[in-house]
């Protein structure tokens, strides 16, 4: 049942929404703001000028300059969509522009070239509002700014948790936002932030994963976020199940703007301007968490504390040359002392805290009208520190003192070959400087064996580096082909790797299209496993092996859907020959970290497969939705050589998530989630017994499931418009109907039987945003 005190909140936070109307008419008049708008070739990321840029059913408009900009001034506030169109591209429309007042919105947009001419006659699509990846056509969803900061399962801070309603996405557990993608693990996302790659977006991050509890990156900062679950070109490697790319939004140029915020994860301040000589911009950011003060003026219970800081800089250093700078990162600490241990029932006390970190440089020079070259230098490190013990006996089971950091190195080079062909390729480099001390106490695994003491003390200094090819083109009318190869070789393990990709694209008729795409992706596994023996630096890289079909059609120009099937073959896991049922890549997603191994091998064998449907409608007429569904398959083989079902494998996935713009003021949105239940190892009650722990039983590995997961999250968000600024009020309810969904089954040792333990009851976020 919720808590009499969530209900509270809930109810106060509503009154206060809707109490807020009789504010509302004194503050809100016909006030206005304007439009900038920047359109860019999609492959060159070149400006097109002379582009007509138009607000759809209206005829106020502009058209580009020579930098591929121009300005709509004197708007009123509200929502709108651009219509922008030019010579020899396809033409796009954009939703979701939100005009506020004294505000300049900056809206970029990219645009196709359009099919080559046959017998005289163009071939062209309606203005869609959605945007191709070119040499990429499959298993990619973009999320536009307002998408992301308006997300019912964001909670106004976590830009991952975004992607969790797409149905390549296990729903495993709510307390973490780990992606689960296509049976693969949380270590096998790549992130990229404005070209810059990052392992890790979040606070308290987990070694040797992409996942954590709270989302590092300012969503109020990302211009669009990019997520492909597949398939994904040969110019990113080293990673085996998807990629997730970030456009952080540039500074105003024209004026200095701020914004205060406030809600559950903390407060903080975003300010920006213009560079010298209004030839760049800047922005910068600052939060804090608040809820660790909260709780010590309380004198009760446990709050995590942590706080970030990101900023970017651009500049032009010519008309055809612009450096980018940007710089994020987090601290972060949490303490559990022994006394709530007990109270709460954990069997480990103690502390963690940690600290991350990527700066780096992005430049970018259009050479003509035809190519571009983009180098980027960076580097990134994360501390981990923290000693944890056992409730019952003090005895210590971990401490932990280790940094790992990584230079990089990155040059992308297109070439435009003709209207709907063009070539990538470069290189890329990575020097990993990484310092290990890891300290694992005896311990009882899983199975009830007991495993020694490890203390791993080392320092790493390895190369891995890579070259990549890239083309796109048009063998026959209508089918887009791209050939991609990959060749990387990572010295820690001395080992080399090629990796060829294959994807293609039909265009059936105007608004429908057939994709597929095959390849093979390779990646290191990760030193929190590797340092753990000398003989782990033997083990092969794991492989996963893409095959990806599917048809795309635009039912309107703002209503798309898509089907896919896929299948993924994963080779040279490592295996713990002592657990031979097991199937230990996938402990990382219900420990949240990699256990001591004395021994492993190589050979490990999984796959997935399934099918899956996304009906997505972009904001238009005041409504937007989006309505998802998969059916699939993950499972591995043991080394007894018994398939069994992995426990990330939900079978079906239903997510629908929608909203409704009635007026400028008010919205409301709401997402909910339907997934099957998982499967889990029951526990050895008589094993658990004799020992007062948890013991599973490994004669029943994976064969029971947990009750099916589902949750709903809303959120409505009130608007005030002043002369020069704006306030926003939202209340996002994650769970609403308090739905107790499971996050595992356990040995309760204070009562000494089988327990439960629950994920998120409802839990109310009530924020503020306040611009100006």
């Amino acid at each position: 049942m919720c808590k009499p005190t969530s209900w509270r909140i809930v109810f106060l936070s509503f009154a206060l929404l809707s109490g807020a109307g009789a504010l509302h008419a004194k503050v809100t008049t016909d006030k206005l703001g304007s439009i900038k708008c920047e359109v860019l070739d999609a492959v060159l990321q070149s400006p097109i000028p002379g582009a007509s840029v138009l607000i759809s059913g209206t005829q106020i408009g502009a058209s580009t300059d020579d930098a591929g900009v121009c300005v709509i001034g004197n708007v009123t506030i509200g929502t709108y969509v651009l219509t922008v169109q030019s010579l020899g591209y396809e033409p796009r429309s954009i939703g979701d522009i939100v005009v506020r007042p004294g505000r300049i919105t900056e809206v970029r947009v990219e645009l196709q070239s359009s099919s080559i001419e046959l017998q005289g006659v163009s071939v062209t699509s309606p203005p869609r509002h959605f945007e191709d990846q070119p040499g990429a056509p499959t298993s990619n969803v973009s999320f536009s700014t307002e998408e992301v900061r308006r997300s019912p399962g964001s909670g106004g801070w976590d830009v991952t948790r975004v992607f969790t309603i797409l149905p390549s996405v296990a729903k495993v557990n709510d307390q973490m936002n780990s992606l689960i993608v296509r049976g693969g693990t949380p270590s096998e996302n790549g992130f990229y932030v404005d070209g810059i790659p990052i392992p890790n977006i979040n606070h308290f991050p987990l070694q040797g994963t992409s996942g954590g509890p709270i989302g590092l990156i300012n969503v109020d900062f990302v211009r669009d976020a990019d997520f492909s679950a597949g398939g994904f070109s040969s110019i990113y490697g080293d990673r085996l199940s998807s990629i997730v790319t970030l456009g952080f939004r540039d500074g105003n140029r024209e004026e200095f703007d701020g914004q205060l915020d406030l809600n559950f994860a903390g407060f903080g301040a975003s300010l920006e301007g213009p560079a010298p000589g209004r030839r760049g911009a800047w922005l910068f950011s600052a939060r804090r968490s608040y809820l660790d003060l909260v709780v010590e003026a309380l004198g009760q219970g446990i709050a995590p504390r942590y706080s970030d800081y990101q900023g970017k800089f651009t500049y032009d250093l010519t008309p055809s040359a612009t450096l980018t700078l940007l710089g994020i990162a987090g601290i972060d600490f949490v303490e559990f002392d022994k006394e709530q241990a007990i109270e709460d029932g954990n069997i480990a006390y103690g502390k963690w805290d940690s600290d991350e970190y990527a700066a780096g440089m992005n430049l970018r020079k259009i050479w003509g009208a035809r190519g571009v070259s983009e180098f980027v230098l960076s580097t990134m490190a994360t501390r981990f520190g923290g000693e944890f013990f056992e409730v019952k006996s003090a005895q210590t089971l971990s401490r932990e003192d280790s940094r790992d950091q990584q230079v990089f190195l990155r040059n992308v080079n297109t070439v435009r070959l003709g209207p709907r062909s063009h070539i990538e390729t470069g290189v890329d480099g990575q020097y990993n400087l990484s310092d290990y001390d890891t300290f694992y106490g005896e311990y009882t695994n899983p199975y009830g064996d007991t495993i020694p003491e490890m203390h791993i003390r080392q320092d790493v200094e390895s190369p891995k580096g890579g070259a990549f090819l890239s083309l796109t083109f048009e063998p026959v009318y209508r089918l887009q082909t791209t050939l991609g190869m990959r060749v990387d070789h990572f010295d820690y393990n001395s080992a080399t790797h090629v990796s060829p990709r294959l994807s293609l694209s039909y265009r059936l008729t105007d608004r429908t299209t057939l994709n597929g795409a095959t390849g093979l992706y390779f990646q290191n596994l990760p030193l929190a496993l590797l340092l753990q023996q000398p003989a782990h630096r033997e083990l092969n890289d794991p492989l996963a092996q893409h095959y990806i079909a599917g048809i795309e059609h635009l039912w309107t120009e703002n209503t798309q859907m898509t089907v896919e099937g896929y299948y993924k073959r994963y080779d040279d896991f490592p295996m713990d020959p002592t657990q031979p049922e097991s199937f230990i890549a996938d402990d990382v997603v219900s420990r949240g970290y990699y256990s001591f191994y004395p021994e492993l091998e190589s050979g490990g064998r999984a796959d997935s497969y399934g099918i899956e449907c996304v009906l997505q409608k972009k904001l238009v007429a005041g409504v937007y939705g989006l309505i998802s569904g998969a059916y699939g398959k993950a499972r591995y083989r043991g080394l007894d050589g018994i398939w069994r079902d992995r426990s990330l494998d939900n079978g079906v996935i239903i997510g629908l998530e929608g909203g409704y713009k009635p007026n400028r003021n008010w919205e409301f949105s709401m997402r909910w989630t339907f997934a099957g239940g998982p499967p889990y190892t029951p526990l050895d009650t008589l094993a658990s017994r004799a020992i007062n722990r948890s013991v599973l039983d490994r004669t029943r590995v994976n064969e029971e499931r947990q009750a099916a997961y589902h949750s709903m999250n809303i959120r409505v968000d009130r608007h005030f418009y002043f002369r020069q600024s704006s306030i926003i009020l939202y209340l996002n309810v994650w769970n609403a109907y308090n739905r107790q969904n499971v996050l595992m089954h356990y040995w309760n040792e204070d009562e000494q039987k089988p327990d439960v333990l629950y994920q998120f009851s409802v839990l109310p976020v009530l924020g503020i945003e306040y611009e100006f």
